[in-house]
């Protein structure tokens, strides 16, 4: 998942860029509001984390800006006030949801996996099962007949962004961006690395690989005529 973050305090952005990337989001920053609508209009994020107050542009600003775009992106809005009419400010210039500072990292992770949810409820289950295998989005692990395989934060990242394009080819170039915050030219051989461990530990012991390689395309998570979505 990538998220663009929107946050002007250099000491607040490091740690939650930091936090963020440790739980495998691919992270940009951005430090005023005119950076964020630039950003926003050049890459495909899975959400924003939008501050309120920032120089120039302020956070609602921005977000009134990006839904008279008609841009659906889901916006998590951070504030350091915590007035009602602030909330009611910020939730009626289109952001999804609110947070005040000071906050809980993990309040701030599941709220953003919630909005993130809601944005793209239509295409994105809560859980899929392929055959033995099931994956649960939401609570972001993986059972074989109800075992737990253990996956690295990183390897679930790679996996939901595969599960979530279940039956398409998706390119390196995608997996790289959406799923390391590093350039596709650096990553080819880390890809290829994360996903040979990943078949190791979710493969069948018989049959073919869940996860195919297409020769110059990128890879495919096979998706079996027993699939299920909910």
């Amino acid at each position: 998942m990538r998220v663009l973050l929107v946050e002007d305090e250099p000491r607040a952005a490091q740690v939650l860029s930091k936090g963020l990337r440790e739980q495998a989001y691919a992270v940009d920053v951005a430090r005023d509001g005119a950076d964020a609508l630039y950003q926003a209009s050049i890459t495909d994020y899975d959400a924003i984390v939008l501050d309120v107050m920032l120089p120039g542009i302020d956070g609602c600003a921005v977000c009134r800006e990006l839904r008279g775009h008609g841009s659906q992106v889901p916006v998590l809005m951070l504030t350091a006030r915590d007035a009602v009419d602030a909330r009611i400010s910020g939730l009626d210039s289109g952001a999804d949801d609110y947070l005040i500072k000071p906050f809980d990292f993990g309040e701030l992770l599941a709220r953003l996996r919630a909005v993130i949810r809601r944005g793209q409820a239509p295409q994105r289950p809560s859980a899929v099962t392929l055959g033995a295998l099931h994956f649960d989005l939401r609570a972001r692990h993986v059972t074989r007949d109800g075992r737990l395989i253990p996956l690295t934060s990183r390897e679930f990242a790679l996996l939901e962004f595969l599960v979530l394009h279940a039956g398409q080819v998706v390119g390196r170039g995608a997996i790289a961006e959406h799923v390391w915050d590093a350039p596709f030219e650096s990553m080819s051989n880390v890809i290829d690395v994360m996903v040979q461990r990943l078949r190791r530990k979710i493969d069948p012991v018989e049959g073919p690989s869940l996860i195919a390689t297409r020769r110059g395309e990128g890879y495919m998570l096979v998706v079996p005529g027993e699939a299920t979505r909910t």
